[in-house]
């Protein structure tokens, strides 16, 4: 086997990209002298300096006392390939790296883009929607910082930089290694690694993401029903002030409630056709969505499945028909599936609070569940609790 010919091979691969790279506007990146950090190093650490800076001046002046050529020789052999390396070495380490992220902050939020979707008929798309939520909040956030101060890429052994009043957007920028990309006033820098065909995967740090990713997430609305799954924004077709007196009092409690408690479940029950599921839409739209709560509303088969995604701040949940859902464990068809005791960890809390991460995020979360059924007696009666339910109401009026 000829092994040469991979090596030239890789090299030629190698040469192309930079040669791509340099034709896509990207740059070499020069270290700067920085006193700060050369006082640092006089300071923090001598012996290294001193034996390096004694190892280049010796090299040097071997290369300059050569027996074997001409004055001159010697002299053009201070500029040769091997001489220049050895200087390199040295300037690297009396000159500060390129800027890197700090993968020791908390606030960490990833995505492959674009999303590939797998579904088939046995399972809902559970997982490919709430990952495009995920890719639709990191590009969203990227829009909002707009450009970075400085954007990176390390290859072939040496440092590039992409001049920033040149950048349009990410989707058109060379990316051959990992490129690093920071916004020094927000604080937070951005990771692309490239994946084959053209995906990659956008990774965001920070100290703090969560103002970002509220404005992010602002009016977003998910949906998973049956084999359907959409991302959007929520659709009220009736006001809250088009339905009853009472239900309008009734809503004034929720409002109230939501504003004064991090996690609140209500319960809205009565025969088809009286408004039940227009209203959580109503709630959902001009209550919920104003205070920045992202809605998911969710069928019998994807609650099962559904845990909270962490990285949001507050967060809607709408189920309908819960009857269907939450049915009493003491009756047959229920001892069939384990739906009742997912719903009943979700409003306890246990469900996504029992084990936290470092940042606690979970405890932060606000979490309302918005459920409509047409009677409350197939309900488990440990959902009905107090401490499960906050709030109930009966919807009597036809509404239309």
């Amino acid at each position: 086997m000829d092994f040469d010919y991979f090596r030239n091979n890789d090299s030629s691969s190698a040469n192309n990209n930079r040669h791509n790279l340099l034709a896509s506007g990207w740059r070499p990146f020069q270290r700067d002298f920085d006193w700060g950090y050369f006082q640092q190093l006089i300071l923090n650490d001598t012996q290294e300096l001193t034996q390096r800076s004694i190892n280049l001046v010796s090299f040097y002046a071997d290369a300059l006392a050569r027996k074997d050529f001409a004055w001159w020789a010697n002299i053009l052999n201070l500029a040769s390939d091997y001489t220049r390396s050895e200087f390199q070495k040295f300037w690297n380490f009396v000159t500060p790296d390129a800027l890197t992220p700090d993968y020791r902050y908390k606030d960490v939020l990833s995505t492959e883009t674009p999303i590939l979707q797998f579904v088939s008929r046995n399972s809902i798309p559970i997982d490919y929607v709430l990952n495009l939520l995920q890719e639709i909040t990191v590009l969203r956030v990227l829009r909002l910082l707009e450009r970075p101060d400085i954007i990176t890429q390390y290859y072939a052994e040496r440092d590039f930089y992409f001049p920033v009043e040149k950048f349009a957007s990410w989707e058109r920028l060379d990316v051959v290694n990992t490129v690093y990309a920071y916004w020094s006033q927000q604080d937070i820098w951005l990771q692309i690694d490239p994946y084959d065909r053209g995906r990659r995967q956008y990774t965001l740090m920070s100290k703090n993401l969560a103002p970002f990713i509220n404005k992010a997430t602002y009016d977003l609305a998910v949906m998973l029903s049956g084999y359907q799954s959409r991302v959007g924004k929520v659709h009220n077709q009736f006001p809250i002030r088009t339905f009853p007196q009472e239900i309008q009092d009734f809503t004034d409690s929720v409002q109230q409630a939501i504003l004064n408690q991090n996690q609140l479940a209500v319960v809205v029950h009565g025969e088809p056709g009286t408004g039940k599921t227009a209203w959580t839409q109503s709630v959902a739209k001009e209550i919920l969505v104003p205070l920045g709560y992202v809605i998911f509303i969710l069928d019998h088969d994807a609650i099962t499945n559904f845990v909270p995604p962490n990285y949001l701040e507050k967060i809607c949940i709408i189920i309908n028909e819960a009857d269907n859902l939450a049915q009493d464990r003491a009756s047959e068809v229920a001892q069939y599936n384990n739906k009742t005791e997912h719903i009943l960890a979700l409003l306890d809390g246990t469900l996504y609070q029992s084990v936290i991460d470092e940042s606690g995020v979970q405890i932060k979360q606000h979490l309302v569940v918005l459920m409509t059924c047409n009677t409350t007696e197939r309900l488990d009666p440990a959902m009905l609790r107090k401490g499960r339910v906050d709030l109930m109401c009966e919807f009597t009026k036809r509404f239309v």
